[in-house]
């Protein structure tokens, strides 16, 4: 994974696996600190003690089609090569959080990437879940919630190609804003 969006993606699609009906997605770039914080949690199965002390091992995965599972591990791996952390907090039967930190400036930092798409290929594959995406860059935010989405097109579906349409309208014009210096 050579951007921050594709671990986004793959902690997000292993949300989706384990039960999750609402991903939250958090993103807070701190100049001043130079910090970039990427945070994702979860509402779903959550994990038995046991198996978090695993998921960071490249060939544990609960995934029956392969027999490694390296997302996790390249995330942490990405964290310190910035030098940053990873943490990650689960229980049974709440959910699951993943936080990663990295030197903002770091020459070794990923990009992030295209979070638009990733966005856009979370919500159009996951029709029926919830993302909520929150990014803070400096003093600006911008925060995108798929339950208003719903709200507003009522019995459209949300990956109708119009309401995806829309939706990549919202974040382009979103991440454009706390990103402009004006």
């Amino acid at each position: 994974m050579l951007e921050l969006a594709e671990h986004i993606l793959d902690i997000a699609e292993n949300s989706i696996r384990a039960g999750a009906k609402l991903v939250v997605i958090s993103i807070i770039e701190d100049s001043d600190n130079d910090l970039l914080t990427i945070e994702i949690s979860d509402d779903g199965y959550g994990m038995k003690e046991e198996e978090i002390g695993k998921v960071l091992d490249p060939f544990y995965t609960t995934k029956a089609v392969r027999r490694v599972g390296l997302g996790l591990p390249l995330l942490t791996d990405a964290a310190r090569l910035a030098e940053g952390a990873f943490s990650l907090q689960s229980k049974a039967g709440e959910g699951t959080k993943v936080v990663a930190t990295f030197r903002l400036s770091h020459i070794d930092r990923q990009p992030l990437g295209n979070i638009t798409s990733t966005m856009i290929s979370l919500i159009a594959v996951n029709s029926n879940i919830d993302f909520v995406y929150k990014h803070r860059h400096n003093a600006k935010e911008f925060i995108f919630d798929t339950r208003i989405i719903h709200k507003e097109i009522e019995d459209v579906p949300i990956n109708h190609p119009e309401i995806i349409k829309y939706i990549r309208d919202i974040f382009k014009e979103g991440l454009k804003e706390i990103t402009s210096e004006a």
